[in-house]
């Protein structure tokens, strides 16, 4: 016997939030997301004390700015972990940053994580960097780590994770860039200050105007266009394009693809590319 649901998600509050969402993101919310968004925001019901999805909608309506944003929060998916989709890293720290050592005569290198989440990925990237550069102080090698949920990226800045969050990294990767938890801390791990120090996280809108000029020789963004539709996409990946180094490289996520996407691209393997000149 199905559970009654403790709301009732009409037609109307559905498609009024459907459009506030894609208005607001560029996600995509289809009717197979129905499910997930009212799982997502029936916590926002219950802490604010609403009966239900009509009071809730006229409260997004109100312009309520501070909801805005938890509705975003809410609905945006963050699944992450460190070393996510390895051979990217194992392509970054064999083949691309040695290829930049010899190539950038400015010794600057920009990298951008766009859709930094909880921080695991630009730790890696910083990671892989310190692994890659022996001679790092000579060189001007910055992270930029971006993400539209302002509590993500709030706890990405933190640093600080569950010991359970960095099991699957080897040993000595745990040993020389995480610092274990004692006492009330036990349990918990912070990320060294030399990861940190690379790295500076902000919250940005993707789809709105980027205050940073760039340019980046490597963009990380995966795993979040499948939620734009096709013409967000475009637009996305020539702004990206357009902010990039002659010749530089974009990572994707692995159920993602350029193919009548983008044409500023080259494969080079999977779900890695490079800017065509």
């Amino acid at each position: 016997m199905l559970k009654e649901k403790e709301f009732t998600l009409s037609d109307r509050n559905f498609s009024f939030i459907r459009d506030l969402v894609g208005e607001r993101t560029g996600i995509v919310l289809s009717d197979l997301k129905r499910d997930m968004t009212y799982g997502r925001l029936v916590r926002r019901l219950r802490e604010l004390k609403l009966s239900s999805f009509d009071e809730y909608c006229e409260l997004l309506k109100s312009g309520d700015e501070d909801e805005l944003i938890n509705l975003t929060n809410a609905i945006t998916t963050n699944l992450t972990s460190f070393f996510r989709e390895p051979h990217h890293f194992e392509f970054l720290g064999k083949e691309l940053l040695p290829k930049l050592l010899e190539t950038k005569t400015d010794r600057r290198i920009r990298i951008w994580s766009a859709g930094c989440s909880s921080g695991e990925e630009p730790y890696t990237i910083a990671m892989t960097v310190l692994e890659s550069v022996p001679q790092i102080r000579n060189w001007d090698i910055r992270i930029l780590a971006t993400d539209l949920d302002y509590n993500m990226v709030n706890r990405a800045a933190a640093g600080i994770y569950t010991e359970e969050r960095v099991n699957g990294i080897n040993a000595r990767r745990q040993k020389r860039w995480f610092r274990r938890g004692r006492g009330e801390y036990a349990g918990m791990v912070r990320v060294s200050p030399e990861l940190q120090s690379l790295i500076t996280f902000k919250q940005l809108n993707l789809l709105h105007e980027w205050p940073m000029k760039g340019p980046f020789d490597i963009i990380f963004c995966r795993n979040v266009v499948i939620y734009f539709n096709k013409d967000t996409q475009r637009e996305l990946f020539s702004r990206y394009a357009d902010i990039m180094t002659p010749d530089g490289h974009l990572f994707i996520g692995h159920s993602e693809s350029l193919y009548k996407v983008s044409d500023r691209f080259e494969l080079l393997g999977r779900t890695i590319y490079r800017r065509k000149v």
